[in-house]
Parts: C-alpha cells; sequence; structure tokens
C-alpha cells in the first residue's frame, strides 16, 4: 500500500537583504525567521506517521528539512524535481534592474507561457511526477516534500 498522504511543505523565510530573485542560486540560507518556520512546521505535525522527508537539492530546502528529519528520525532524501524553476532573472533585483532598463519588460509579456524560464506546464508535469513518486516511495505513513513556492502552487492548481 502506498503512502496515506503527502505533505508539500513550502522553505521557510530566505536571508535576502538585497531583494534578488535568488531562483537556483545555491548560497541562498534561510533567516533566523526562516530557522523558526521550519522548526514549528516540523514541531507541528508531531505524532504524525511521518515515514519520509524529501527536498529539492537546494540549500534553503535541506535547511527547512532538517527539522523534519530531527523530528522524525529520518533522513533527508533529495529529488531534482522539486527545485525551483529555472529563470533568467535569476540574482537580479527585478524592481530594480526593470528601472534601468524598462526594455527587460519585453520579458515579462505572457505570464501564461514565461519566456524568463521554465513552461508553468513543465513544472507541473515534473512536481506531479515527483509527487506520484513520493506515494509510491512507501509503504504506508505520511511523505513530506520539501519545496519552492512556484511548484507548490503548480501542483495545488
Amino acid at each position: 500500500m502506498p503512502a496515506d498522504l503527502i505533505h508539500l511543505v513550502r522553505h521557510g523565510e530566505v536571508f535576502n537583504p538585497t531583494g534578488v530573485l535568488y531562483g537556483r542560486l545555491p548560497a541562498f540560507h534561510l533567516s533566523p525567521r526562516g530557522q523558526q518556520m521550519a522548526a514549528l512546521a516540523a514541531r507541528s505535525m508531531a505524532g504524525r506517521p511521518i515515514v519520509r522527508v524529501t527536498a529539492s537539492p537546494l540549500t534553503r530546502t535541506r535547511e527547512s528539512a532538517q527539522p523534519w528529519l530531527d523530528e522524525f528520525h529520518l533522513a533527508l532524501n533529495i529529488d531534482d524535481r522539486l527545485i525551483e524553476p529555472s529563470n533568467q532573472f535569476e540574482g537580479v533585483n527585478i524592481r530594480r534592474a526593470l528601472r534601468r532598463n524598462p526594455l527587460l519588460v519585453r520579458r515579462l509579456i505572457n505570464p501564461w507561457k514565461p519566456s524568463w524560464g521554465e513552461p508553468f506546464v513543465s513544472v507541473a508535469a515534473r512536481m506531479m511526477d515527483a509527487v506520484a513518486s513520493a506515494h509510491a516511495s512507501v509503504d504506508h505513513g505520511e511523505v513530506v516534500l520539501v519545496s519552492h513556492q512556484l511548484p507548490i502552487w503548480m501542483v495545488a492548481r
């Protein structure tokens, strides 16, 4: 019998003083508040039959997964399909960049078919595949998938 329940968890708040779109950039860690958020999320599920925790390979999701690992005495699994979508604006503060170079708005013409990165249908397909794999990865119990805001929204939609 597969997993009883899949929990999709967004990583905690990220320390990002320059306000850049951090996307897949590797060096973004949780802020102290983000660490508290992750700890509270894990604690809120104490007593549940969590049997597997899987995260995106990025630092902030691994850090957000750690309290779950500690709470439920599990090892971390990594799934590349849970990663943030690719984005041409990584490392850029969009508001400042658009003020300096208004022609960048051309990349933002059709938000339903993003010309700046991975298409939404692609994000949804890989996330649904990751959820199906997580569901089949255990015989019973609940699985936690730690990912990012947009990929989780794509599953919800």
